[in-house]
């Protein structure tokens, strides 16, 4: 089967999508990815990529197709605005003559913006080819909780794109079951939509190489609760920073935050200013694969999102890498994510932005037994390995699009 996959970000960017896509073509699959010229997260092109550069490449039996874009920037929001717009223009105008093979579907990995949509949709009324949606982004819910805009005008114009995009497409997947109900209010109840989680990417399975704290730069020795991820206002740094403040006379409790975003030099001001250097530890953006390493070093693991209505639907896709790696975790979480920490006895939950709560669960981990705290990694990681198997949900979603295809 000849699946196209449109995409504003893939490899050497590092997103789901790129196991995804690589699981589909190992179980036969013939895989196109059209997608831009990789930028993110540092707002720059990568070495060797350019608007003239290395736009058509094969990687591991992929065809990649690449459309223009203005990078990112300095994350800002004319940048993002200017990014935003070129990615959708240039991807429709592109598409049409970059991808003439004759797909049997279309699959969209949507993270903001919903606007890598509108080629997929395009091709689908050109070629009569199906469209299958992944939504891992709620829009215009999502810009709001993240303050890009707060033009009532706008956001109800956004809006009426997503309703427009969602009817458009034969079948919409939800990252979140708490998902599900948003996306019919906008696109109508008449929708065909179903539930695709993410799922533990292989890199994040094995730690290939044990090490000691003492060999990994900046990493400290004691209590490790560690945070990886993106350093955004979605993650709510707020709450971790006062709770940081909180557990301050305890010098063995460390917070170690391992990557990159919006926020970070927020982060580094805030942790000088309230003299949090000593507890606190900014390591930056390390690759993937290095996750397993830092997962085994840590003591406990940590995840946050903002007190905000799209945040209580959305489940983070760490959680499922966070499980995986056997070890108990910290969430201030509202909604899905909370509920499934509770439900699989992983560790403990409080609310989004709970900094007393969340510093008092830590406490409690922090003077648990390595025995009691063991139990709680066992358990996320048996859940995990029950409902979040990677090969199960990759067959999964290609029953789904052989269906949709013998209905098309």
């Amino acid at each position: 089967m000849k699946l196209l996959i449109v995409t504003n970000y893939f490899w050497p960017e590092e997103f789901r999508i790129n196991d995804l896509a690589t699981g589909l073509k190992d179980i036969g699959y013939e895989v196109t990815v059209f997608t831009g010229i990789p930028n993110y997260p540092s707002g720059r092109f990568f070495e060797g990529y350019g608007f003239w550069k290395n736009r058509s490449e094969i990687r591991d039996g992929i065809k990649i197709i690449r459309f223009p874009l203005i990078p990112r920037g300095n994350g800002g929001k004319l940048g993002m605005m200017l990014n935003y717009i070129s990615s959708a223009f240039f991807s429709c105008l592109y598409i049409p003559w970059k991808c003439r093979d004759q797909y049997d579907a279309i699959f969209v990995f949507e993270i903001s913006p919903v606007t890598v949509g509108l080629p997929a949709i395009l091709l689908k009324y050109l070629r009569n080819i199906p469209v299958v949606f992944w939504v891992l982004d709620l829009w215009p819910e999502s810009l709001a909780a993240t303050r890009v805009t707060k033009s009532t005008f706008l956001l109800n114009q956004v809006e009426k794109l997503v309703r427009f995009i969602y009817k458009k497409c034969d079948l919409i997947l939800a990252s979140s079951r708490g998902f599900i109900e948003s996306i019919k209010n906008v696109g109508g109840s008449q929708l065909n939509v179903g539930y695709f989680p993410n799922w533990v990417e292989p890199d994040y399975l094995v730690c290939k190489a044990k090490v000691n704290a003492l060999e990994v730069p900046g990493f400290p020795q004691g209590f490790c609760i560690v945070f990886a991820g993106n350093i955004g206002i979605a993650q709510d740094f707020q709450t971790i920073i006062r709770a940081a403040e909180l557990l301050s006379e305890h010098s063995d409790i460390h917070w170690v935050i391992i990557g990159d975003g919006r926020q970070f030099n927020w982060v580094k001001s805030e942790i000088y200013n309230k003299k949090l250097a000593q507890n606190v530890h900014l390591l930056g953006r390390y690759p993937a694969v290095m996750m397993p390493t830092f997962f085994d070093l840590a003591d406990v693991l940590l995840v946050t999102l903002r007190d905000d209505p799209i945040f209580s639907l959305t489940l983070p896709g760490k959680l499922q890498s966070y499980m995986a790696s056997g070890k108990p975790i910290i969430a201030a979480l509202n909604g899905e994510g909370g509920r499934l920490v509770d439900e699989s006895k992983s560790g403990r939950t409080c609310r989004s932005g709970s900094h007393q709560q969340l510093a008092e669960n830590i406490l409690e981990l922090y003077r648990m037994s390595p025995s009691e705290r063991a139990q709680l990694g066992l358990n996320g990681k048996s859940y995990c390995d029950r409902y979040f198997n990677r090969d199960k949900l990759i067959n999964n979603l290609s029953l789904q699009i052989t269906e949709l295809t013998k209905k098309n």
